[in-house]
C-alpha cells in the first residue's frame, strides 16, 4: 500500500477507471468507469483460488457469480477461510444441502466465535499503534488507535460484567455515530449481549414502539446531539424513555456535548442506577483484560427495526455468522478494503448501514465516524464552531485521507442540484469508491458523480436492507458501472426477478418481484417477541411460498448483469396494465425541474369503486418556487416525451411534507393505503407522521 507523506492511505494504483464517461461500443448502455487492472484485485484472487480447487475454468464475475449460487455450502466455506474468520471451535457443516429458506436452516453448525473479538482482531494484522478510528463531528476531531479502542472496550467489558449482565441480555443505545457508541456495541457483543440502537434524533413514541418489544436491562443514551451548528438535549426524552422501561437496570449517560449537563437525579428507574459514562467506568477498579465468550454461530447479535408503515415496527434479529460472514465477503471482496483503507459512511446507529461500517474493523480498515450535518464544516476562525459549506464532507475526504465513502443518493442529487463541484477546488487523491444508498441513484446523479468527482472512482449504487443487514445488489471491480445501474448481484445471492405469477423474468430483462431463491447466511435468525416467527413467514414467504420476496420492484439487465432498482413493491404503479415504479417518475422531475422541485411522491390510487389505478404524483416545491397548472403541464409533457403517455400522472399536486422513516426513505405505502381509502394507523416508522393527515384530508377531497 502506497502512502502519501502524512501517512494517510493513497489510492491504490490498481483502482483507475475510464478517462472518461463512453458508449458501449456506440449502443447499449452507458459505461461510466471500469477497473483498468482488475487481476489486481482479491475478487480475481478468490475466483483464481476457486478455479485451482475445484478445477474449474471461471473467467467472468458471471461465472463467479453462478458457482457462488449453484454451490451455496462450498461457496461460503471457501468466504469463511478467504476473508478469514476466527473461531475457538471449527464448524461442523456449512449448512444442510437441501436446507429451504424458511424455516430458516442453522450456518456453520458446531462453530464456536465472537462478533467483538474478528471486529477487534482482524486476522489480517494491523499496528497497535495505527489507527482505528477517526471520529468528525461538526467542530471536533477525536483519533483512537487499535491499543486504545481495544484498551476502552475491555473497561467497558468489566464494567458491564460487574452490574451482572447476562448473555442473551439486550443493551440499547439512544447514541449518535461516535467512538462512545461503538466501544458500548463491542463490549456487549464481547459478553454475548444483543445490541440495538435509535439515533438520538428519534422521538420518544418511536424509541418505545421499538425498545418495549424487546425489554433492555441497560442503556446508553447521549446527553445531547449536535446538527446544524446547534446543541439538543436530550435529558426530557430520555427521562420519559427510562420512565417507560421498567425492565431497565442501569442507564449510562455518555458526555457527547459537553457544554450540555445533565441531572441523573431526574432518571426514574423502576429497580436500577443511572451513571455518567466516568462513574460507570470508575465501577473498574483493577486493569481488566479483554476476554470474549465463545458463541453458536447463529447467536443473536443485533436487533434492527422494520420500516414498515403501519402497526408496531418489526424487530429483526441478525445473528452473529451472517452478519460478520456476510459483511467481509462484501467488503473485502466486492470492495476491496484492505488494511490502510479509511472507510467512512454517513449514517446514524439506526440504519443498517452503520453496522456494515463498522464491521469494516474486520478487515483491518480505520473507521471514519460522522456525526453532523453533511452541510457544516469547523470554523477556521473560531475553534469549536462550525459554518456552512457545501463541499463538508469532500473536504473531510482530503483531510483524512478516506478511501471509501459511503452516502445516500438524497446527499448526492443535493450536490447534483446545487452543482457543487469539489474537484474544482480538492484533491480527493485518496478516493477510491463512492457508495450510494437508501433510495433508487437517478441516472443524471450517475453521471452527476464522473463529471464532479474523480472519474476513477467506482461508483457503487447499492441495494440490500435492514431485512438482511447487507445488500443484494453490490460494487464490484471486476465489471463496468453503467449509467442507471446497481453494478451487480453479491456472490452468493440468488436474486432472481420474478413477474406477478411467479415466472423468473431476469433473463429477458422484465421488471418484477425482487426475489432471492437460496437460502443466504444474513437472513435474520427470528423476529423478537410474540409471534415472531409468523410475523418472519409473512414478511418475506408468503407472496411467493418458501422463497424470499423482498418487497422491491426490479429489472436485471441481460446484457450487463446490471440491477436497476425501480421503487418499492408496494408502490408499484398499473395504470391502464403498464407496470412501471415510482422511481422513473422521480428521476425526470429530477432531471428536469430541480430547480422548481425539492421532492416528489408517486403513489397508484384504486379504491373499489375505481376500474383503473390513477397515478397521483405529489410535489414539495423548493423554498420560494410556486406550484401551478403550468408546472403541472410542463412535467406531464416531459413525462409524456421521456417516458411514455400511460406514464403521466393523472392527477399532479403540491404537498407540505413527504412521510419518510427515520433513516430518510420516501414512506409510499402509508399514503398509497390513505388514497385507496384504508384507514392507516400512524406509525412510529413514519418519523414525520403528522403530514398524513394532509393526505387523508387531501383524499377526502378527491373522493
Amino acid at each position: 500500500m502506497a502512502h502519501t507523506s502524512n501517512g494517510t492511505a493513497a489510492a491504490s494504483n490498481g483502482v483507475n477507471g475510464t478517462n472518461g464517461a463512453h458508449t458501449n461500443g456506440g449502443t447499449g448502455p452507458k459505461k461510466l468507469w471500469e477497473h483498468t487492472s482488475p487481476d489486481t484485485t482479491k475478487m480475481t484472487e478468490f475466483m483464481k483460488m476457486i478455479n485451482k480447487k475445484f478445477k474449474l475454468d471461471l473467467k467472468s464475475y458471471e461465472d463467479l457469480h453462478r458457482w457462488s449460487v449453484d454451490n451455496v455450502s462450498d461457496f461460503w466455506k471457501e468466504v469463511w477461510d478467504f476473508t478469514g474468520i476466527t473461531a475457538s471451535q471449527p464448524y461442523e457443516k456449512v449448512v444442510e444441502e437441501d436446507a429451504q429458506m424458511f424455516p430458516r436452516p442453522s450456518w456453520f453448525k458446531g462453530a464456536k466465535l465472537n462478533f467483538a473479538e474478528n471486529l477487534l482482531f482482524p486476522k489480517e494484522a494491523v499496528p497497535a499503534n495505527s489507527l482505528a478510528i477517526i471520529a468528525a463531528t461538526e467542530t471536533t476531531r477525536e483519533t483512537v488507535t487499535w491499543t486504545q479502542l481495544r484498551g476502552r472496550v475491555s473497561y467497558c467489558q468489566a464494567a458491564m460484567m460487574a452490574l451482572d449482565l447476562r448473555e442473551g441480555d439486550r443493551v440499547a443505545g439512544y447514541v449518535a455515530n461516535h467512538t462512545n457508541a461503538l466501544v458500548a456495541m463491542l463490549a456487549a457483543t464481547s459478553l454475548g449481549l444483543v445490541w440495538t440502537a435509535v439515533s438520538p434524533d428519534t422521538g420518544v413514541h418511536a424509541v418505545l414502539e421499538r425498545m418495549k418489544q424487546i425489554e433492555p436491562v441497560m442503556l446508553f443514551a447521549d446527553n445531547a446531539s449536535f446538527y446544524n451548528g446547534r446543541s439538543h438535549p436530550t435529558s426530557a426524552k430520555v427521562e420519559e424513555i427510562v420512565a417507560e422501561l421498567p425492565t431497565l437496570r442501569s442507564v449510562v449517560i455518555f458526555p457527547t456535548v459537553p457544554s450540555e449537563t445533565f441531572d441523573l437525579s431526574k432518571l426514574k428507574l423502576a429497580n436500577g442506577t443511572a451513571y455518567t459514562w466516568e462513574s460507570f467506568i470508575s465501577l473498574v477498579t483493577w486493569s481488566p483484560q479483554l476476554h470474549f465468550k465463545q458463541l453458536p454461530a447463529d447467536h443473536p447479535t443485533y436487533i434492527l427495526y422494520s420500516s414498515g408503515t403501519t402497526g408496531a415496527p418489526k424487530c429483526i434479529v441478525h445473528g452473529l455468522i451472517g452478519t460478520l460472514i456476510q459483511h467481509k465477503k462484501e467488503h473485502v471482496l466486492h470492495c476491496g478494503i484492505k488494511p490502510g483503507s479509511r472507510v467512512f459512511y454517513f449514517t446514524t446507529c439506526t440504519w443498517m448501514m452503520w453496522h456494515w461500517l463498522v464491521s469494516a474493523l474486520s478487515s483491518g480498515a480505520t473507521l471514519v465516524l460522522y456525526d453532523g450535518s453533511p452541510f457544516r464544516y469547523a470554523s477556521p476562525t473560531q475553534p469549536g464552531t462550525s459554518i456552512p459549506y457545501d463541499l463538508a464532507m469532500p473536504r473531510l475526504i482530503d483531510e483524512v485521507g478516506i478511501t471509501h465513502f459511503g452516502t445516500s443518493a438524497k446527499y448526492l442529487s443535493v450536490l447534483e442540484q446545487k452543482a457543487v463541484v469539489p474537484l474544482k477546488s480538492l484533491e480527493l487523491k485518496t478516493l477510491e469508491a463512492i457508495y450510494s444508498t437508501g433510495s433508487p441513484l437517478a441516472p443524471s446523479t450517475f453521471q452527476y458523480v464522473y463529471d464532479a468527482f474523480p472519474k476513477t472512482v467506482n461508483l457503487g449504487s447499492i441495494t440490500g436492507g435492514t431485512d438482511i443487514i447487507s445488500l443484494f445488489g453490490s460494487p464490484c471491480p471486476l465489471v463496468p458501472v453503467y449509467l442507471g445501474e446497481i453494478q451487480c448481484l453479491g456472490l452468493g445471492m440468488a436474486v432472481q426477478a420474478w413477474d406477478y405469477s411467479g415466472k423468473d423474468v431476469s433473463r429477458v430483462g422484465e421488471e418484477g418481484e425482487l426475489m432471492c431463491v437460496k437460502p443466504f447466511p444474513c437472513q435474520p435468525v427470528s423476529f423478537w417477541g410474540e409471534n415472531g416467527e409468523a410475523k418472519y413467514r409473512s414478511s418475506y414467504f408468503e407472496k411467493f411460498e418458501g422463497l424470499w420476496c423482498h418487497g422491491d420492484y426490479v429489472r436485471i439487465n441481460p446484457d450487463t448483469g446490471g440491477l436497476v432498482m425501480l421503487g418499492r413493491s408496494d408502490g408499484v404503479l398499473k395504470p391502464a396494465g403498464v407496470r412501471f415504479g415510482s422511481a422513473e417518475i422521480y428521476n425526470v422531475c429530477l432531471k428536469h425541474f430541480a430547480d422548481a422541485v425539492d421532492d416528489a411522491l408517486c403513489i397508484g390510487r384504486r379504491r373499489e369503486t375505481d376500474t383503473d389505478e390513477t397515478v397521483v404524483l405529489f410535489l414539495r416545491m423548493a423554498e420560494g418556487k410556486n406550484f401551478g397548472t403550468e408546472l403541472a403541464d410542463s412535467i406531464k409533457a416531459v413525462i409524456k416525451k421521456e417516458l411514455s403517455a400511460r406514464h403521466v400522472p393523472g392527477i399532479i399536486d403540491e404537498c407540505p411534507a413527504i412521510p419518510v422513516t427515520t433513516n430518510g426513505k420516501k414512506v409510499e405505502g402509508a399514503v398509497k393505503q390513505i388514497l385507496c381509502g384504508m384507514n392507516v394507523k400512524t406509525s412510529a416508522s413514519v418519523a414525520n407522521a403528522e403530514c398524513l393527515d394532509w393526505y387523508r384530508e387531501w383524499a377526502k377531497q378527491h373522493g
